[in-house]
């Protein structure tokens, strides 16, 4: 059985490998080869996507000179100069066409209808010293991966410091109907729950230990929250028995 199973997943590798060059073809052949004299936009982007994925490349200078060795007179200043005022729009364009061909594959689904979508965020601290200026020194990446298609849902860049609660809504709006956003305890927050539950969208939330919880004999729900008007929800606990500890 390991025999096969490796036979089977190396299979597949070749398969995926031979499949590449026609997914790219196909991908780039709207592109235009005649719109720019030196550098058209099938080159430039070609240039991009060799840089990208070709390992044995160490810097933007070897592409160059791969380039040049094999007949295209074209060099890393006029390149420069392109990424700088070249439209960003068929590089958007070009990611929808690849993200509508992931769509269209045969995706596993929690009991065949519903979609995990973990959203976090992560901190990248700015160097430029351009945005110190303006008073910034990092920024907050916010992101989704539908781990149904295993591709992104939505991603967004905020300068400052709020708190993620503030942008659950945000993330959460660009999922699926069927999705689950799944969040951790920084997106806690009893307005953002409140909403979520109005909005019938699916949601698994990590909430914060000193959150005040009261349990409905009734309902069977967990009223969440020290005020009056605190909602019901459903929560789960878990627990280590035989330390006694949550």
């Amino acid at each position: 059985m390991v025999i096969l199973g490796e036979g089977l997943n190396y299979f597949s590798l070749i398969v995926i490998i031979n499949s590449f060059p026609k997914i790219v073809k196909d991908i780039l052949k709207s592109l235009p080869k005649n719109d720019y004299p030196v550098l058209n936009s099938r080159l430039f982007f070609e240039c991009w996507l060799s840089y990208a994925l070709d390992n044995s490349l160490t810097s933007m200078r070897d592409l160059f000179q791969r380039l040049n060795n094999t007949g295209f007179e074209v060099d890393i200043s006029t390149f420069s100069k392109a990424s700088s005022h070249r439209a960003q729009k068929p590089f958007q364009e070009i990611y929808q066409k690849l993200n509508e061909l992931v769509q269209k594959k045969i995706h596993k689904k929690l009991h065949n209808k519903y979609a995990i979508c973990p959203i976090d965020s992560t901190i990248i601290t700015l160097t430029s010293k351009l945005l110190w200026v303006l008073g910034h020194h990092q920024v907050k990446l916010f992101s989704s991966l539908n781990l149904a298609t295993g591709s992104p849902e939505d991603n967004f860049i905020n300068f400052g410091h709020d708190h993620d609660y503030n942008f659950g809504s945000k993330m959460m709006s660009s999922l699926p109907n069927n999705a689950v956003g799944v969040m951790d305890r920084g997106f806690a927050g009893l307005k953002f729950i409140q909403e979520l539950v109005q909005e019938n969208k699916y949601f698994v939330l990590r909430i914060k230990n000193n959150w005040k919880l009261e349990f409905e004999d009734a309902s069977g729900l967990v009223k969440v929250g020290a005020s009056d008007d605190a909602q019901a929800y459903r929560v789960i606990n878990f627990c280590d028995l035989e330390t006694k500890t949550e």
